[in-house]
């Protein structure tokens, strides 16, 4: 269309430009005493306008030939920009192909040839930008090469480059810097120096799932459980890992915080801070109750901490895995010695919906020895003993069994049962 459109135009020019020459009659005298020279019209606009067009060559091309040497330099100066880049470039694929000694001489090179700009005059506009991460690079590759001496000139070089209070990408390549910082120290396994680099972060740049990531190991790595767990959460709310993952690293951080309780106050204000999906966690609420026994606390309290665990078990009968029904009945059965009324019916009450659990009768035979409820709990051990799954409740029942015996003073009976108690362990 707008080749068209300049055909039309240039029709109407050559056409405007024959109805004005073709019968122009026009002249234009020029007197030179003592002569008179006269020249038509359409000549006078001929030879304007091959003077402009004259004119306006010559200009042209003395220009040009004023601009050759600010050309040359032009020149020059982009070569160099160029072999700064090149070597930029060189630098981050020697250094992601594994080869740091390389990395880091083109990484010097890139730096060498900047200062060589900067110097003649000929500063480029992302500069410092450049030299952070040139020094960025040199020094992840002497960290790679364990050259630590190294690694913190250049890291110090770096954080020069991108000031606390500059603008916008200077506040981002510092948080860049002290991110990969904490990451270093954290492969010096100094978690100290790690929290201090990552403390140093602006709060946005904290949460942010790398940093988190970082802190969470740097935690670990310190002891520091409780910020660990804090951390851990923040990571699942994230989505930073699998459902599946997150659980396991709450759990774990989680088990260790209740393990390193001194005291029983320690321990239910640990429990406290736990959030509510943390405390219905079996794992979790059966060694709370166990480190609460441990600890000399109340039975009834690690009943409570149970009784979730408890009613999980009774009402969805494969809802927990053997071991940790193994490790309910064991913890349940640390408390017995103070049984109220509620917990015996309830142990009864599951007893009886669940006949074929050899664990439920055995937990029902021992809250009724515990109540001194002797012939039922004979009977209720003698009928489940044999078809216990686990040898540690096989070995206590046996026991159980000769405690019984020895109470009715059958001393025939009570040898028997203390030999298969030591055979079943």
């Amino acid at each position: 269309m707008r080749a068209a459109l300049w055909l039309l135009a240039l029709f109407g020019v050559a056409v405007a430009a024959a109805l004005f020459a073709g019968n122009n009659q026009g002249t234009v005298t020029l007197y030179w005493p003592p002569y008179r020279i006269d020249f038509s019209l359409n000549m006078v606009v001929l030879l304007l306008v091959s003077g402009f067009v004259t004119v306006y060559a010559a200009l042209r091309a003395l220009a040009a030939l004023l601009e050759l040497p600010r050309q040359a330099r032009r020149w020059r100066v982009q070569q160099k920009e160029r072999a700064m880049h090149s070597a930029m470039l060189d630098a981050q694929t020697h250094m992601l192909a594994g080869r740091f000694i390389r990395s880091r001489k083109a990484a010097l090179a890139a730096l060498t040839q900047e200062e060589a700009l900067t110097t003649a005059g000929e500063a480029v506009p992302h500069g410092h930008h450049l030299r952070a991460l040139a020094h960025m690079v040199a020094a992840e590759s002497s960290h790679a090469l364990q050259d630590r001496a190294t690694r913190d000139r250049h890291l110090q070089q770096a954080m020069d480059q991108a000031p606390a209070h500059g603008n916008a990408h200077e506040q981002e390549l510092r948080e860049g810097v002290l991110m990969r910082a904490a990451r270093w120290s954290l492969d010096d396994r100094d978690a100290g120096a790690a929290l201090e680099q990552l403390a140093a972060l602006p709060h946005g740049a904290a949460r942010r799932t790398l940093a988190l990531r970082i802190k969470l190991k740097a935690t670990r790595l310190a002891r520091q459980t409780q910020d660990a767990l804090d951390t851990a959460r923040l990571l699942g709310k994230h989505h930073a890992f699998s459902v599946d993952a997150a659980q396991s690293i709450v759990r774990s951080l989680a088990t260790e915080l209740i393990h390193s309780a001194h005291d029983t106050a320690q321990l239910k204000q640990i429990w406290l801070q736990l959030e509510p999906s943390e405390r219905n966690m079996p794992e979790l609420a059966i060694h709370a109750a166990q480190r609460l026994a441990a600890l000399g606390g109340e039975p009834a309290q690690v009943r409570a901490w149970l009784l979730p665990v408890w009613e999980r078990m009774v009402t969805l009968p494969n809802a927990l895995p053997d071991h940790q029904a193994l490790k309910l009945v064991r913890a349940l059965e640390s408390g017995l010695d103070t049984l109220d009324a509620t917990w015996l019916a309830r142990i009864e009450s599951a007893q009886r919906g669940n006949p074929r659990d050899a664990r439920l009768q055995y937990l029902a035979g021992v809250a009724c020895l515990k109540c001194q409820l002797w012939g039922k709990a004979q009977q209720l051990l003698a009928q489940v003993t044999p078809h216990l799954p686990d040898a540690s409740l096989r070995a206590s029942a046996w026991r159980h069994l000769a405690e019984l015996a020895e109470q009715r003073n059958d001393g025939e009976a009570a040898a028997a049962a203390w030999k298969k108690a030591a055979l079943a362990q």
